[in-house]
């Protein structure tokens, strides 16, 4: 009862806390809102953090403070929550992000105005963010996912890049089409899955494996699940909505998208398609293994050839997340577990990366890089020295968190699943390597061409000056998890390995 309590109340804050600003007085509440927001966050990742200290010793391998109850009875949708392995760690990373991202716009207002709005909005984000990761209901699962989607694209066209009123608006619309086009194709999938099983219930379905869907309906439900999910992690080819998504969007607005919205879309491979329609995806898994390979090289190339920061960032994503997508086509508990992993090290290491590039850009006017100009050690020294440790932990230097699920992944594609061709996936693991030096080649050259440099030779700095104490209490979190979890990966593996067994074993998540 103490952990269901919990489970709601971390969901119920956020919730809570957007209608009392919607429904106060504006002037009133736009002078209250970002502090509404801080302790609204707070209390949810309060919330998470006593759910994971009630869940984890009963053992993460199974749901814990489960809600199941009739919602529409009609549409056989259940109010079906729960928390397991596999959904606590990036359920806390959803709520550790909104925080820190509530502490940043206390001082750092975004642009645009209407800032009880913008406040109301991130925290409605968040309801359906973490609604995303504890739904145990296919169509609950799916109305969460899509009211994030939703409410993403005020953010980016109303807050996002206020130089360029038509291209924010136009990289939101882009963004949400191609995002909800993912959705339809999902939700096929879906309806596919009920109409074999007569149920939504992702926990039971789980548990049978794919018993009672054919061979042939478990092809075509993966084919729609995977499809509309890879939109949205996003698997090479259909990545092109990601750059200017996250170049026109507003610093938070970068972060939620990095941190959290892609990892919806893996974890919905995880949770979703591998244990629903196994067979489907088992004959799916060398394509999207392969996917996730070129996805490494082409994020890494594609970073070479950028010139704004942001979008250098938003592209490196597209190379990460491809070890994720790896690990899960291997189809092994390492493969698995170094998903997860590697997931919630990109979300900690990619949101600090934003936050840095939206303080360059605030301080500079610019987030270009040859008007930057090179020498922020030596205009900004706090700055520079955060950015390089950024890029180092992006590109997977041991001892730092970037490290660990790259490398379950890899591992996981040299000893995959015994159905799958193992040289064909050796064939992968060796081009994925090579996206690692490429990795390391453009990070490093981002330190070298903003960074390094004698003399001041970019734009002019505004009075912002260094980093302050604001910015600090809001990335130390990020900074102080990527040292933690570098040093101690157990901390993430002891409760996602157990869920990824039962996973494997064909006993449910």
């Amino acid at each position: 009862m103490t952990g269901q309590l919990l489970l709601h109340a971390a969901l119920g804050a956020p919730l809570l806390g957007c209608l009392g600003l919607a429904a106060a007085p504006r002037r009133a509440a736009d002078a209250v809102a970002p502090a509404v927001g801080v302790a609204v966050a707070g209390i949810s990742l309060a919330a998470l953090i006593g759910v994971a200290v009630v869940a984890v010793p009963q053992g993460t391998d199974r749901q814990q403070a489960v809600t199941d109850l009739a919602w529409a009875p009609a549409l056989d949708l259940r109010w079906h929550l729960g928390v397991d392995g596999l959904s606590l760690p990036f359920a806390l990373l959803t709520a550790l992000l909104v925080f820190c991202c509530s502490v940043y716009t206390l001082r750092v207002r975004p642009d645009g105005g209407r800032l009880r709005a913008f406040v109301a909005v991130v925290l409605l984000v968040d309801v359906g963010m973490l609604g995303t990761f504890l739904a145990r209901d296919l169509l609950l699962f799916f109305l969460f996912f899509e009211v994030v989607l939703v409410l993403m694209w005020f953010v980016i066209a109303w807050w996002g890049d206020p130089h360029d009123r038509a291209s924010r608006t136009s990289a939101a619309t882009t963004f949400l089409l191609y995002t909800v086009l993912g959705s339809a194709v999902m939700l096929v999938g879906l309806l596919v899955v009920h109409a074999q099983t007569g149920t939504f219930d992702m926990v039971e379905l789980a548990a049978r494996g794919g018993e009672g869907i054919g061979r042939g309906a478990q092809l075509v439900a993966a084919l729609a699940i995977v499809g509309g999910l890879a939109v949205k992690v996003p698997v090479w080819p259909l990545h092109s909505w990601l750059p200017d998504a996250h170049a026109k969007a507003p610093t938070v607005g970068s972060v939620l998208l990095a941190g959290v919205l892609l990892k919806m879309g893996s974890y919905g491979l995880v949770r979703v398609a591998v244990p629903i329609v196994p067979d489907g995806v088992a004959i799916m898994a060398p394509v999207l293994g392969g996917l996730g390979v070129i996805g490494i090289v082409y994020g890494a190339l594609a970073c070479l050839a950028q010139r704004d920061l942001k979008r250098l960032v938003a592209y490196s994503s597209v190379g990460h997340m491809g070890f994720v997508v790896l690990g899960v086509a291997s189809l092994t508990e390492a493969g698995l577990n170094g998903s997860v992993f590697a997931g919630v090290a990109h979300g900690i290491i990619t949101g600090l990366l934003f936050f840095l590039a939206g303080a360059i850009k605030d301080r500079h006017g610019t987030s270009e890089l040859a008007a930057l100009g090179g020498g922020l050690y030596a205009r900004l020294p706090r700055l520079g020295a955060l950015l390089t440790f950024g890029a180092i932990a992006s590109l997977g230097l041991p001892g730092l968190a970037g490290f660990w699920g790259e490398l379950l992944a890899l591992a996981g594609a040299f000893r995959p699943a015994e159905l799958l061709d193992r040289p064909y996936f050796l064939a992968l693991l060796a081009v994925a390597l090579g996206g690692l030096v490429l990795t390391a080649w453009y990070l490093l050259d981002v330190v070298r061409r903003v960074c390094q440099g004698d003399a001041p030779g970019g734009s002019e700095v505004t009075g912002i000056g260094d980093v302050t104490p604001h910015e600090v209490a809001s990335w130390g979190p990020l900074v102080a998890l990527t040292l933690l979890l570098g040093v101690w990966p157990g901390l993430v593996l002891i409760v996602v390995d157990p869920a990824v067994q039962a996973l494997i074993a064909g006993a449910g998540p």
